[in-house]
C-alpha cells in the first residue's frame, strides 16, 4: 500500500468516525404521566427509539410524574434553562396567552384524532402553532392525541337535553363556558377530588378522561352512565422544546426526535383506541349505559362550542389566526359549515 492510498483510508476512516460519532447529547424532558401510566410507557418506548437511531448521540433524562416542577410550570421551566423540553401539554399554558386553547383542547373541533393530526401535519396547523410556540422561544416538535374522552355521570346523559342542571366536574377554561351555554352546571375542581364528590353526591358526573382511563380511576364503580364513543374534548399533549437548546442540534439529530414522536403519537392513538373500546365492551357487560350522540346532538354541542370560540378567538391576533386555520380545516372535512 502506497503512502497516499494510507493517507486517503485514514482520511476517509475519520471522516467515518466524525459522521458515526458526532455531538452528543443530554436533553432533559419532564412529562405530568406516571412510569406506569400508559403513555408513560410510550414516553420510555420513545427514549429508547431516539438512543437507538442516534447510536447513542441522544440521550433522554426523564422526569416523571412532574418530578422537577409542577404541571403547569413544566413550560417556564423549559423556557428557563431548568429543563429543555416539555412533554405535557398546550392546554396549561392559556393564562399565558389564550392562543394555546385551541393547540391545547380544539373542544367540539374534530372526531377523531387522525383528524386533528392532519390539521397539523396536512392542514397548515404546525406552521401557524409554531409562531405562537417561537414566539415563547420555544419549539413545538409534534402531539401526541389520546382521543375522545367521555363524559361519567349518576344519571343518563343521552343528549343536549340531559346537560340542564347536570352539575359535573370541569377542568377551567373553554369547557366551563360551552357546559354553562347548555345550561349544565360546571363545578372545576382538581382532577384528585373527583371520586369522593361522586361519592357524595356533590357533583353529578365528571370529566375526567377517556373510557379506560376512567375505568381504572374507578368511577364507573359508582356511576353507571357514560357518553362513548366522546365527543367534546380531545386535548393533545406536546414535545415543546426550548428553541436553543433545538437550533443547536443537528439537522440528523432533531429529524430522529421528530420521528420518534410521530411513531410514540401513532402507537397512542391506536392503543387507546384499542383500550377504549375493550372498556366499552366490559362496562356493557356489566350494566354500564353508554351513550353515543347522534348527530344532529353534536352539531348542537358543535354549535354552542363555536360561541365560545368566538369569544376567544378575540382575545388576541394569535387566537383568531390559529382559530380561523381550524375553521379553514374542518370545512375542508365537511365538518362545519
Amino acid at each position: 500500500m502506497t503512502i497516499k492510498t494510507l493517507l486517503t483510508s485514514v482520511a476517509a476512516g475519520a471522516l467515518l468516525a466524525t459522521s458515526a460519532f458526532g455531538q452528543e447529547v443530554t436533553l432533559r424532558m419532564q412529562t405530568h404521566y406516571a412510569t406506569e401510566h400508559p403513555t408513560g410507557q410510550a414516553l420510555a418506548r420513545f427514549i429508547d427509539d431516539v438512543q437507538t437511531m442516534s447510536g447513542g448521540e441522544i440521550s433522554i433524562e426523564m422526569f416523571y410524574s412532574s418530578a422537577v416542577v409542577a404541571t403547569t410550570e413544566t413550560f417556564d421551566a423549559a423556557i428557563n434553562g431548568i429543563l429543555d423540553c416539555d412533554a405535557t401539554g398546550g392546554a396549561y399554558q392559556t393564562g399565558k396567552n389564550p392562543a394555546f386553547q385551541f393547540v391545547g383542547d380544539f373542544m367540539g373541533g374534530y372526531d377523531t384524532p387522525w383528524q386533528q393530526y392532519s390539521w397539523l401535519y396536512y392542514g397548515g396547523g404546525l406552521e401557524a402553532a409554531q409562531e405562537l410556540y417561537n414566539e415563547q422561544n420555544m419549539q413545538l416538535v409534534g402531539w401526541s392525541i389520546y382521543g375522545q374522552e367521555s363524559l361519567s355521570s349518576s344519571k343518563p346523559i343521552a343528549g343536549p337535553a340531559d346537560l340542564k342542571g347536570w352539575k359535573f366536574r370541569s377542568p377551567p377554561g373553554m369547557e366551563t363556558e360551552i357546559f354553562d351555554e347548555l345550561g349544565a352546571s360546571p363545578i372545576v375542581m382538581d382532577f384528585t377530588e373527583i371520586f369522593t364528590a361522586l361519592e357524595t353526591g356533590i357533583i353529578d358526573g365528571a370529566d375526567a378522561s377517556g373510557l379506560a382511563n376512567n375505568v381504572g380511576l374507578g368511577l364507573y364503580d359508582i356511576v353507571k352512565h357514560a357518553t362513548y364513543p366522546g365527543f367534546h374534548s380531545m386535548p393533545s399533549d406536546h414535545l415543546a422544546c426550548n428553541k436553543d437548546v433545538w437550533d443547536g442540534l443537528t439537522d440528523s439529530q432533531r429529524r430522529i426526535i421528530d420521528t420518534a414522536w410521530q411513531k410514540l403519537a401513532f402507537h397512542i392513538a391506536l392503543y387507546n383506541e384499542r383500550a377504549n373500546s375493550e372498556a366499552a365492551a366490559k362496562l356493557q357487560e356489566q350494566g354500564v349505559t353508554l351513550h353515543a350522540w347522534s348527530d344532529e346532538d353534536r352539531k348542537v354541542f358543535r354549535d354552542a362550542a363555536q360561541v365560545s370560540w368566538e369569544r376567544w378567538g378575540d382575545k388576541n391576533e394569535q387566537a383568531r389566526a390559529i382559530l380561523e386555520s381550524h375553521k379553514t380545516y374542518l370545512r375542508q372535512l365537511g365538518l362545519l359549515k
